[in-house]
């Protein structure tokens, strides 16, 4: 039997998000209802209340969110992992096919048939669009909720789910570890956890931003210098001095001066905005250079990536915003106006 739950929903073609109760499904047998303490507020989460990611449906009315934090309050009969009153985190996904190449290697995210998105995504089983975080409850396979290390703050720990992640799985493919020279593009909610992680990792870390304002920042999140992109001597001086760049900027840019920072062989990895135009084919010619993105991340790596922040310390640097208020975090975000990512207390929907 479905149940109702408050939530911040988008409706009659408005940015603006409004306060109603929408329905959750009934408990499958391997499901289990979560109680949202805390859900972060994504940058995607942006694009597609602007109608800009085609992949995500509205489903006749837009619920945001996809990094939460939360409490088990129910399990289905067949559920081993969890019991009621465990805490969990929750990403950017809820299902998958579970038999192609990639979820059997752990990367349901690029699942051949299509992973299911925590919103705008179709139920595989009856179809329905799927509604986000921003909500008081959700309800999922047990397979795609993680358990929420002790050591981490649940309001802090959100952003991990997508943000961290999103960081995390380039890393990772790079093998980056002490000697390894890592750029990070842009200082916001994507690029201060890629500072932290990279740092965390042994890597000589290097911010990269249009001003210098945030040096001091960048040096104690972990980073060693900030390097300005708008000073052509730095930029000259730079050339050919990374093995990867981790290109957090979400608005529109011109990749070309970011591959002249990359030594031979090294990689771009474009995150912040996966809709940018490609290069000249020349700018990879000359070097080797390799020219990524990454899309969140797999059962596997989140759960790693928890491990290891939860190891290290190491969480998001949050505004923390009752729900109420999510329409000014929203247009906040839009003006870049916060350091360095929202989360939002779901406790005030009753």
């Amino acid at each position: 039997m479905s149940t109702s739950t408050p939530a911040w929903q988008q409706s009659d073609g408005s940015a603006e998000l409004r306060q109603t109760v929408i329905d959750r499904r009934g408990l499958r047998t391997d499901d289990i209802a979560v109680q949202i303490a805390y859900c972060g507020v994504c940058h995607s989460d942006l694009h597609a209340i602007h109608g800009a990611t085609p992949h995500i449906t509205d489903g006749g009315g837009l619920v945001p969110g996809h990094e939460f934090t939360g409490t088990v309050t129910a399990t289905g009969p067949a559920v081993t992992r969890f019991a009621v009153g465990d805490p969990v985190a929750v990403g950017t996904l809820v299902d998958s096919c579970g038999e192609c190449a990639m979820c059997l290697i752990g990367q349901e995210n690029y699942c051949h048939l299509g992973p299911v998105s925590t919103y705008g995504g179709k139920d595989r089983v009856d179809g329905t669009v799927t509604k986000g975080g921003y909500s008081r409850e959700y309800v999922l396979r047990e397979r795609f909720a993680h358990h929420l290390p002790e050591a981490l703050d649940p309001a802090a720990a959100a952003p991990l789910m997508c943000a961290g992640v999103t960081m995390w799985e380039p890393l990772q493919a790079a093998g980056v570890g002490p000697g390894s020279r890592v750029a990070i593009a842009g200082l916001g909610g994507l690029g201060h956890l890629g500072v932290k992680l990279a740092a965390a990792l042994g890597a000589e870390v290097t911010v990269l931003s249009r001003t210098a304002d945030k040096a001091d920042d960048a040096r104690a999140l972990g980073a060693e210098e900030l390097l300005l992109t708008t000073d052509d001597d730095q930029m000259r001086r730079a050339r050919g001095r990374f093995d990867l760049i981790l290109d957090t900027i979400s608005a529109d840019h011109d990749l070309s001066p970011l591959l002249r920072l990359l030594d031979l062989d090294g990689t771009l990895s474009v995150l912040g905005n996966p809709l940018l135009t490609g290069p000249r084919l020349l700018e990879l010619t000359m070097g080797r250079k390799r020219l990524t993105s990454s899309g969140t991340g797999g059962m596997k790596g989140t759960s790693a990536m928890l491990a290891f922040c939860a190891a290290h310390g190491i969480a998001a640097d949050i505004e923390l915003l009752p729900s109420k208020r999510v329409n000014e975090a929203l247009a906040r975000l839009e003006d870049g106006d916060v350091r360095y990512r929202f989360v939002l207390d779901m406790s005030d929907l009753a």
